[in-house]
C-alpha cells in the first residue's frame, strides 16, 4: 500500500512538471514557432495534453506555431512509437 502511494505522488508530480511544456501554453510564438524536437516533445505529452485541452481552453494537443514539415513529422513519429511501444508491451506479457 505504501509503495502505490508513493508512485502516485510521483506520477502527480510528473504530471504537473510536465504541464508547464504543453502546447498552446505560450512558450512558441508566430516569430519563434516550435520545431522537431518540440513535435516529438508534444507527440509525448499528447494524453496529458488532452485531458488539459478539457479542462483548459488555452491549452490544445497541437502547437499553432510551428515550422511545419520538421513539426508534423516529430510529432507523427512520437504518437506512433509511444502508442505502438505500448502495444509492443502488451503483446510481450501474454
Amino acid at each position: 500500500m505504501k509503495k502505490s502511494i508513493i508512485i502516485l505522488c510521483l506520477l502527480l508530480i510528473c504530471m504537473l512538471l510536465l504541464t508547464g511544456c504543453v502546447p498552446g501554453g505560450g512558450a512558441n510564438t508566430y516569430d519563434d514557432p516550435a520545431g522537431l524536437f518540440w513535435g516529438i516533445w508534444h507527440g509525448w505529452i499528447a494524453p496529458i495534453s488532452l485531458i488539459l485541452s478539457f479542462l483548459n481552453d488555452h491549452h490544445s494537443i497541437y502547437e499553432v506555431y510551428n515550422t511545419g514539415f520538421g513539426y508534423n513529422f516529430g510529432f507523427y513519429v512520437a504518437i506512433i512509437s509511444g502508442f505502438g511501444g505500448i502495444s509492443i508491451i502488451r503483446k510481450g506479457r501474454k
